[in-house]
């Protein structure tokens, strides 16, 4: 109960604490200001600002801007979303969290706990009783959601302010920081409901709470980067807030790339909380994203050479650049040759905002600042057949597929019911940590996609960082190995084409498929390095007993020695649900009417 009243509560309890939270709600009006400023932007950092608008549109009722693809509008309130990594969540900073109201707030915690679990990027934060919802009393119900960036949402049923509802600061000292607002932005002193202090700025109130211990962390690179209020004038505004001795951080001017000739200034507002000041009819700033080029469109490279004379291809690279690219290419895309750099950015996004639910942004390499590369505008991976979709399925590749699917969902007969894993060997060879198998384990997803090449004379290795897979392939002429041996990444004979890599792998066991294939599988990769930053690949399927016809695809690693570093996979250490899934199993066996083992 202590905790929640610190989340609510502007004033620390004491008569002296209650005294002067009297004396700014009394004096407040009458106080010179230093500018007449109006809330009305909040900078959200995200990857993706056309997911952003997407993600408010949808689960907070805001509205798009037809000429601003990265401002959301709610109500009197524009989010703006910035294209940066995001360092941290609101938490912990100097602005805790911003609030949206909705008339019935049970029903929508229930719609976005079934969203999250579908995995569209809405995490609830539960009270330590485990409930979602919170009713305190002469207040309203309240409870916290995180948008996919980390952005902490207050939803709360208030019937008199539906929509966008306040923006909460934390604060060692509350009172002073409402205070300072006041002073310089002026906002009417008032008490919402009676119970919190707080300023309000045309509809949208100015909230703060006690910060719990120490100092808040700075919002610059946060989800919340900054906040912005709307000055008629720019130049009184400077002359006035340097007159109470306000820091800027930039200076006032129209910034580079502004939609309109409107100023925007930053200053260092209390509590280590970065401000914006910017002229009415401010639009923002008109973003440019860099795509990273596909192989054609790069300059001839003449690839360094080893010592024994070998083109070099060491290093530590990744895949992030190609994470969200599909194996085929989408019907809706047409003949679509590339996709716009803004499209990208929201198709990889949107890949990520897809795990999100099973793991936190703490595992995810692009909204850590890991990923230094654009995405890749290519439209599919798939590059032969032209039209970039696999070939048709023979009918052994039709009941491949159907067998595993079945597996999948542990009817193995086809008649049903389902049956539940009940050992490992119900289990994937990926949930089991053993191999993603090939061409699998090469394909980007939405964290650990290092690749790191060591080569040697006669020999090159490639290390996986997911699930720590090395590969050893010799690069003088040999015979592949007999019939009889197989593997699970199969049997690789390397050899040099010009300045290519080139590795033929037959022999594998079959048990971890790619898309059904077969133990008669053989995989053709090519790695050719394009540019000092860029390494093609190239890989060609071709199992008859599967598809019709042989098929490859094709996507770039990028080269990042400089920060990337290839960290330990400790699958079987952290692998949580497989000891989950057979304690649940031995428990079924228990469980009566099935007979103890």
């Amino acid at each position: 109960m202590r905790a929640r009243r610190n989340e609510i509560m502007t004033t620390r309890a004491g008569v002296f604490a209650f005294g002067a939270a009297l004396a700014f709600v009394a004096g407040g009006a009458d106080l010179a200001r230093a500018a007449d400023g109006e809330l009305r932007q909040v900078y959200i950092t995200a990857s993706s600002p056309l997911e952003g608008v997407k993600w408010y549109v949808q689960h907070m009722k805001c509205e798009a801007i037809a000429d601003r693809r990265d401002t959301a509008r709610c109500g009197e309130v524009e989010l703006v979303f910035l294209v940066q990594p995001t360092r941290g969540s609101t938490q912990g900073t100097g602005v805790n969290h911003i609030s949206f109201s909705f008339p019935d707030l049970t029903a929508k915690m229930k719609e976005l706990e079934k969203v999250g679990v579908q995995g569209s990027g809405v995490r609830l934060q539960r009270f330590p009783d485990g409930s979602m919802i919170r009713d305190v009393p002469n207040l309203f119900k309240l409870g916290f959601i995180f948008d996919p960036w980390g952005t902490r949402i207050e939803l709360v049923e208030d019937a008199d302010a539906l929509g966008f509802h306040h923006v909460h600061l934390s604060a060692p000292n509350p009172t002073a920081t409402l205070a300072w607002y006041r002073d310089r932005f002026g906002g009417k002193p008032a008490r919402l409901k009676g119970q919190l202090d707080g300023l309000l700025f045309g509809k949208v109130w100015l909230l703060t709470s006690p910060q719990s211990e120490g100092v808040p962390a700075s919002t610059e690179g946060r989800a919340i980067d900054h906040l912005a209020f709307v000055v008629k004038s720019m130049d009184q505004a400077a002359t006035d807030l340097r007159r109470q001795r306000v820091t800027f951080l930039a200076e006032p001017e129209v910034p580079k790339g502004g939609r309109t000739p409107a100023k925007r200034a930053f200053i260092a507002g209390p509590d280590r909380v970065k401000l914006a000041v910017v002229e009415t009819g401010f639009a923002g700033v008109e973003s440019r994203l860099a795509s990273a080029a596909v192989a054609a469109a790069r300059e001839p490279y003449a690839v360094p050479r080893t010592p024994w004379g070998e083109p070099n291809l060491q290093g530590v690279w990744t895949g992030n650049s190609a994470q969200g690219i599909p194996l085929e290419r989408p019907t809706n895309l047409g003949d679509v040759k590339a996709l716009t750099p803004e499209e990208a950015e929201a198709r990889r996004e949107r890949g990520t905002l897809g795990s999100i639910w099973g793991y936190e942004r703490e595992w995810r390499d692009t909204t850590l600042g890991y990923v230094k590369t654009a995405p890749s505008t290519q439209v599919a991976m798939v590059v032969d057949p032209p039209n970039g979709r696999i070939p048709p399925l023979t009918e052994e590749g039709r009941r491949r597929l159907e067998a595993a699917r079945r597996q999948a969902a542990g009817d193995e007969q086809g008649v049903g019911p389902i049956r539940l894993p009940e050992g490992p060997e119900d289990l994937s060879p990926y949930v089991r940590c053993i191999t993603r198998g090939l061409p699998g384990m090469m394909i980007p997803t939405v964290y650990n996609n290092g690749l790191q090449i060591v080569q040697g004379p006669g020999f090159v290795t490639i290390q996986k960082e997911m699930i720590h897979e090395t590969r050893v392939i010799p690069t003088r002429p040999r015979q592949h190995v007999g019939p009889g041996l197989t593997l699970w990444l199969g049997d690789p004979q390397g050899r040099w084409e010009g300045d290519t890599f080139v590795i033929e792998t037959t022999n594998f066991n079959g048990r971890a498929p790619f898309l059904g294939s077969s133990g008669g599988l053989k995989l053709t990769e090519r790695y050719t390095r394009i540019s000092p930053t860029a390494l093609e690949y190239r890989f060609t399927v071709d199992d008859p007993a599967v598809w019709t016809r042989q098929w490859t695809g094709m996507f770039t690693f990028d080269r990042d020695d400089d920060q990337y570093e290839l960290v330990e996979y400790a699958c079987h250490e952290g692998n949580y649900g497989m000891s989950n899934i057979l304690s649940g199993a031995r428990a079924r066996e228990k469980a009566p009417g099935t007979g103890a083992k």
